[in-house]
């Protein structure tokens, strides 16, 4: 369908306008304060349409949007953008992201992850024959892949927008240059942060004269990016990828004062966005559309969720007694033998073939039922091993546990039924480190990613190499795990979810389906349950959240288990049975869903 403008409203000029706005946008008035910590939402119900998203000002815009008659693309454009401003610690337009878009008829996986640089090779994080330290690999020049967030959306709206490409960045430049006030997250985030005041352009625009963070409630403005997204507006991604924005971005890489990076010109003039076949599994009465590799959170999740629907059937953790530990000792050691998989097998198809020639071999009934045979009443702790599920022309070695960070979600299902799952990032929280103006010389400007670390530091163990090691051109194994989910007998769509979190992003798409299909909890409601994940080693659980006597009893079954702060950030919107819609926003961030 071809762009068209929205009629009903005269245009809104701004300062030295690029042309003229098509639809009316009016920042909401919305309190900075958010909580801190834990706090349960009511969730929202909605006849038509709905919007979730990591920040209140973000969804807002997705909802004018699609108030304006824009559809779920146009919204999620407009709310990824706003995002960027409000939210710079998780996404934006020096990342990456994995788009799932149903159009009523069929799903379509947009890939917009980022890619190395043709300069790097595989000793990257390599340093005096030692990887390095993971937070110096992370705050450097080093860690910067070549965006792909723009050049993916671009892609996903040409295929699919209503409303013209520019009108979509109007709430983000008005809320750049009008100002925004700042929310206890960003401020929490800013004041936690060890390496971001070393940026010179960061250290002056977020913090003041004595390094402290701009504080909660303060308007913050961006005209930096304010200036870049009207380029954007107007000329699409190449004022990004080519021009005075390139440019600035490559010299503050290139010229990073400790561990200068390889990324070019051509790197960023050459990024291609990526349209996948999604990977769709029945799951009884559901079928799950996910992301195929480069990502590995719909086989993971699948997994799990797989060889959970081979175990005994027990009771939902839903109780504050020992009872639930029964369950989540299943879910965690699921999780162990899904995560060595994980491990062993998933990487970039480009340069890595899937066991057996297919993917989905990974998640044959025969094979998982062979894998939940191995758990038993006690846990098998960190000696959980790689299962076979096809033969391979290559011998990989399992990539060594390393962190992962970072992230943001949307979730969109607009009047006429399209929706679509989002997840983006930067990776860590403030990605690089390295803030770029794009050239413009005014305050502010975008972070550029990290996500160079999710490759494996060591590019081979025991003379293996690891699958998701550093190439040229190669995208980084990611966790993001944006889901559809569909009826499998009448085949309309049941729900949108995901979240941020790094690796844990798994665990909590994983629980929130198994809470949703399984228990009978609203979308909410699901995302008000409390987490316990394990990479395959010991056992998180989140703080506060679980009795000591149902800790005790995982530990009773061999888990290594503590308490940690799991600051999900899970959306989800369902249909119910009368088609309206109800959605949630995780009760540990800042986001809200709204709709009508």
């Amino acid at each position: 369908m071809s762009p068209k403008s929205v009629k009903f409203a005269l245009p809104v000029l701004l300062v030295a306008p690029l042309y003229s706005w098509g639809f009316s946008y009016e920042a909401p008035s919305i309190s900075p304060e958010s909580q801190s910590g834990y706090e349960e939402k009511p969730g929202w119900a909605a006849a038509s349409f709905a919007v979730a998203a990591a920040n209140p000002l973000a969804t807002d815009a997705g909802y004018q949007v699609l108030k304006a008659g824009g559809n779920a693309i146009d919204a999620a454009i407009a709310v990824q953008m706003v995002l960027n401003l409000v939210e710079p610690q998780s996404s934006g337009i020096g990342g990456g992201a994995f788009l799932m878009h149903y159009d009523g008829a069929e799903v379509r996986a947009y890939d917009g992850r980022e890619t190395a640089p043709q300069g790097v090779t595989g000793e990257l994080f390599i340093e005096n024959g030692q990887p390095l330290a993971f937070a110096d690999a992370v705050a450097s020049g080093l860690s910067v892949g070549v965006p792909g967030t723009l050049k993916m959306l671009e892609k996903a709206h040409a295929e699919h927008g209503e409303l013209a490409w520019a009108e979509l960045f109007k709430p983000a430049i008005t809320l750049a240059e009008e100002g925004f006030a700042v929310s206890n997250r960003l401020h929490t985030s800013l004041a936690n942060d060890a390496f971001l005041r070393q940026d010179p352009l960061a250290s002056q625009f977020y913090y003041d004269a004595e390094g402290e963070p701009i504080a909660v409630g303060e308007t913050l403005k961006n005209p930096a990016l304010g200036e870049i997204f009207r380029r954007v507006a107007a000329h699409g991604s190449a004022a990004f990828h080519e021009g005075a924005v390139a440019e600035d971005i490559v010299e503050r890489v290139q010229n990073h004062p400790e561990r200068p990076g390889s990324l070019t010109l051509e790197d960023m003039s050459g990024y291609e966005a990526v349209t996948r076949e999604p990977l769709c599994t029945p799951w009884q009465q559901w079928e799950v559309c996910g992301f195929p590799p480069p990502s590995s959170g719909h086989l993971t999740i699948m997994q799990i969720l797989g060889m959970l629907d081979q175990q005994p059937l027990l009771e939902a953790p839903l109780d504050s007694g020992a009872a639930s530990s029964g369950w989540l000792h299943q879910f965690l050691e699921a999780s162990r033998l899904a995560f060595a998989d994980r491990g062993r097998y998933i990487a970039d198809p480009a340069f890595v073939e899937a066991p057996g020639g297919d993917w989905s071999l990974m998640l044959a009934p025969e094979y998982l039922a062979q894998r939940s045979a191995l758990i038993e009443a006690m846990s098998m702790g960190d000696s959980a091993e790689p299962g076979n599920p096809g033969e391979l022309d290559i011998s990989w070695a399992s990539q060594p546990e390393q962190p992962e960070y970072g992230t943001s979600h949307i979730s969109i299902i607009d009047e006429e039924g399209n929706s679509i799952a989002m997840t983006t990032s930067i990776e860590q929280a403030f990605g690089s480190r390295i803030l770029s103006d794009g050239g413009t010389g005014l305050a502010g400007g975008f972070l550029l990613n990290n996500e160079l670390t999710d490759f494996s530091f060591a590019p081979e163990v025991d003379g293996e190499p690891v699958a998701n090691r550093v190439e040229p051109g190669k995208r980084p194994r990611s966790s993001m795990s944006p889901a559809l989910v569909f009826d499998q007998e009448s085949g309309e769509l049941v729900a949108s979810l995901g979240s941020p979190g790094g690796a844990a992003i798994i665990h909590y798409t994983a629980r929130t389906l198994v809470a949703l299909r399984d228990w009978g909890l609203s979308a909410q409601e699901a995302l008000n349950l409390p987490h316990a994940i394990t990479l395959g080693g010991d056992v998180f659980v989140e703080t506060g959240r679980f009795p000591e006597e149902t800790i005790n009893a995982l530990r009773e079954r061999g888990h290594t288990v503590s308490e940690r702060e799991l600051t999900s950030g899970l959306q989800a919107i369902m249909r119910l049975n009368d088609g309206s819609l109800f959605g949630g926003a995780d009760p540990r961030r800042e986001g809200i869903v709204m709709g009508e």
